[in-house]
């Protein structure tokens, strides 16, 4: 029994094994196909769109690529035409033994200009060494005229100071000579002392202010005892006699000492008239002096003394100084004798021609082959 039952029991159950009341899964598969066929509908739909946008894109490219087509072929052209004309630039070109031609004549040419040049620079350094010497010779024609005309020795020593310097610069040993006439010059010319001519006009230039200020001394009378004031002194009218010898002994004067020279008394119009001779005779003073004008120096200068000591007392202070300093300045020399610059001059222009005639030497050596060579 109990076998029997639990075979039932065993049985039983197998029926209900299959319990597939709830199938649940056939519902799932179909909804996730479902779901994956959506899917996949949508992807196709998505793709499909994305195709035709990209087709429209081409299409697009394609229009812009179609309208710049004729611009292409524009380009094209006009560079087919660029290539046409290099090609016939590049037929007109030299060939390559033209070309070796024209650079060996380069190379000739460049050789020539040179040579050329070498003979510019030569030809230019002789041309400044000439004007160099050229100039040397001005200097030693200018020093010569300083010296005849103004015996300027200052000037003249830097003039030939000058020309020496230059003759240095050539180097040259035919120029020994002129520099040794150089060098006696310069040392006659040290020798030489150069007279002070402005500083005499200026002295001179002070003693005419001096004399617009020159005045006379009137002669006074010096009582030498007391005879007559002891007779005009007596009786009554005493004062009135004393009166009167007072107003005359201004145009009276006793003196015991007859042999002393007493000038008369300058005053008024002669005053100035001896003060304007005096003024024009140290004027002419000066223009000798700045003109190097001896004899009207010293005849200027005497003149001034003869109208000092002819017109003022030798006891008057102010002509008195000024006839010292008068006799001073006609002391002092205004004129120099001036050496002789012929012979450095000589020499210098010596020693140009020699020059001259050596540069002409060697064109005409080269000028000589050349009229042989002519037919």
């Amino acid at each position: 029994m109990s076998e029997t039952v639990l075979s039932k029991e065993h049985v039983q159950p197998a029926p209900e094994a299959p319990a597939k009341k709830t199938e649940p899964a056939p519902q799932g598969r179909g909804n996730g196909l479902a779901v994956f066929a959506l899917l996949l509908g949508a992807a196709g739909v998505a793709v499909g769109g994305w195709g035709v946008w990209q087709v429209r894109q081409l299409q697009a490219a394609t229009a812009e690529q179609l309208s710049d087509v004729p611009a292409l072929a524009a380009q094209t052209l006009s560079i087919k035409q660029g290539e046409q004309k290099l090609l016939a630039r590049l037929n007109q070109l030299p060939s390559a033994s033209e070309l070796d031609n024209q650079r060996q004549l380069v190379v000739q040419l460049q050789g020539d200009q040179q040579r050329l040049n070498q003979r510019l620079e030569t030809v230019l350094g002789e041309s400044r060494k000439d004007w160099r010497l050229a100039e040397a010779e001005h200097l030693l024609r200018l020093a010569t005229l300083r010296l005849s005309a103004l015996q300027d020795v200052t000037s003249a020593q830097a003039l030939v100071k000058g020309a020496d310097a230059i003759l240095r610069e050539q180097n040259d040993p035919g120029s020994f000579a002129a520099r040794e006439q150089l060098a006696k010059s310069l040392t006659a010319l040290r020798s030489v002392e150069q007279p002070d001519r402005t500083g005499l006009f200026l002295q001179l230039a002070a003693l005419r202010d001096q004399v617009a200020q020159l005045s006379a001394l009137a002669p006074a009378y010096q009582n030498q005892g007391d005879s007559l004031a002891s007779l005009t002194a007596d009786g009554d009218g005493a004062s009135r006699w004393s009166r009167w010898w007072e107003e005359i002994s201004h145009y009276i004067r006793i003196d015991f000492n007859a042999d002393k020279n007493v000038r008369p008394l300058l005053a008024g119009q002669s005053l100035t008239q001896v003060r304007l001779a005096l003024s024009l005779a140290l004027e002419q003073a000066q223009w000798a002096a700045l003109n190097g004008q001896e004899s009207v120096y010293t005849q200027a200068l005497a003149q001034a003394q003869d109208v000092l000591k002819g017109n003022f007392n030798a006891d008057n202070p102010q002509s008195k100084k000024i006839l010292e300093q008068v006799i001073e300045l006609g002391k002092q020399p205004v004129t120099v004798k001036t050496p002789d610059l012929a012979a450095a001059l000589s020499a210098v222009q010596a020693y140009l021609e020699r020059r001259h005639v050596r540069a002409q030497e060697p064109v005409k050596a080269a000028a000589s082959p050349a009229q042989e060579a002519l037919p």
